[in-house]
């Protein structure tokens, strides 16, 4: 399998690695063999294309954006619809494959880190279709503002634990702690489901494996639609995953322009902000030498995003990459630009998005205006926004 970058040291460039206590080496030695060789392994990839087919509900439709891309004056704007997924979200691709693995190892025990709560779901959704037991680490800030997705967890069978701290943000950062430290206690019968395209070697070149079908479908649908490629991929970016699953099939297309939209919170320049290929620097963070948002001295930064997903102060490291190389283009979206993309999605096509995407769908719309109504821009809609509505109310009143 290519991963664009990937070198036989699990890194991308200087970027990945496996920055993790040494307990854990034999863990990701067994679980890197086991994914590459069922990645290759055509049963393997058979089951897990039936599920995602049969359960998930795969291929996710291609929507062009008319009204959407009538009021931005450009570009076409094409949307892929990760949001109609079972559970709601692009999540569930990769949970899937990490379970078909983890049930391949023999592993009875999923733990999971979750910030908007969808992966969470994602997981406990996976654990009750294997019969596994399922614990998922959450922010006690992120279970206030995400409380539908709680119930759902709840719901499905899944132990949530709480993570709550006296000083920083309680957000995703601080369950992806909390559960690394469980998996390095209870690693002979667990398997750590992360959501994101972060942590150490295998796990970013795994969920890009999983989370690729996004990408695939897309440049498929589009070029039967359209009969071409797309001018600009735009997708959300906090850890990276579905952004990394919707680049992968352009990655080797040069006329491709490649956007990632990060969490500008309140703005770059006041520091409230998730936004760690922007205004970040390298350093190590979850297992992986990435860009990150730290203090002068190395520790890490709170941050700040109205969306739960993309308050996160790191980066998977092909992201990193990609930035470094110049093939992807990171640009900053803060709170205000990504609620007004919220409702005008909501109230020119009857779609309400989650308010990760809604980062995405804003920087298409700044983009749609500077290109011509022959272009052709494919966003990434990752997920619904049910789960936001009572964030989006909160932000609306206060900025009222």
């Amino acid at each position: 399998m290519n991963i664009y970058g990937l070198n036989s040291n699990g890194k991308f460039g200087e970027f990945g690695g496996q920055y993790v206590a040494e307990t854990l080496m034999p863990a990701l030695l067994e679980l890197e063999k086991v994914f590459y060789e069922s990645i290759e392994d055509d049963s393997f990839q058979s089951q897990y294309r039936a599920i995602l087919r049969d359960y998930v509900g795969r291929p996710s439709p291609l929507y062009y954006a008319r009204r959407l891309s009538e009021y931005c004056g450009g570009a076409q704007i094409w949307l892929k619809r990760e949001d109609l997924n079972h559970t709601g979200a692009h999540k569930i691709n990769n949970t899937v494959g990490q379970a078909l693995l983890a049930r391949k190892m023999g592993k009875k025990r999923l733990i999971a880190e979750t910030g908007a709560g969808m992966h969470g779901v994602a997981t406990a959704t996976v654990a009750a279709l294997f019969g596994m037991t399922c614990d998922v680490y959450m922010g006690a800030e992120d279970i206030r503002r995400q409380a539908q997705n709680v119930e759902r967890m709840k719901m499905l069978g899944a132990n949530l634990i709480g993570v709550e701290l006296k000083s920083g943000t309680a957000t995703l950062k601080d369950a992806m702690n909390e559960a690394l430290r469980n998996w390095v206690a209870t690693v002979e019968n667990t398997f750590y489901v992360i959501g994101t395209a972060a942590g150490p070697h295998p796990y970013p070149a795994m969920v890009k494996a999983f989370q690729s079908v996004i990408g695939e479908e897309a440049k498929s649908q589009l070029k039967a639609a359209c009969g071409r490629l797309p001018s600009q991929v735009v997708a959300c970016v906090g850890g990276g995953s579905n952004a990394i699953g919707m680049f992968a099939p352009f990655i080797d297309e040069p006329s491709v322009a490649l956007y990632g939209a990060e969490a500008a919170g309140d703005g770059i320049d006041t520091g409230r902000h998730a936004a760690s290929l922007s205004g970040g620097s390298v350093g190590v963070l979850h297992g992986n030498k990435t860009y990150l948002l730290q203090d002068e001295y190395g520790q890490i930064s709170d941050t700040h995003s109205v969306s739960a997903g993309l308050d996160y102060p790191g980066v998977g490291p092909e992201h990193s990459y990609m930035k470094s190389t110049g093939r992807a283009n990171y640009i900053p979206i803060d709170d205000a630009q990504a609620v007004d993309a919220f409702q005008k999605l909501c109230r020119l096509e009857g779609i309400i998005p989650a308010l990760e995407s809604s980062h995405a769908v804003a920087l298409a719309m700044v983009n749609a205006k500077k290109l011509s109504k022959d272009d052709i821009i494919v966003v990434c809609l990752s997920g619904r926004g049910d789960k936001d509505m009572d964030s989006v109310l909160e932000y609306l009143k206060k900025n009222a």
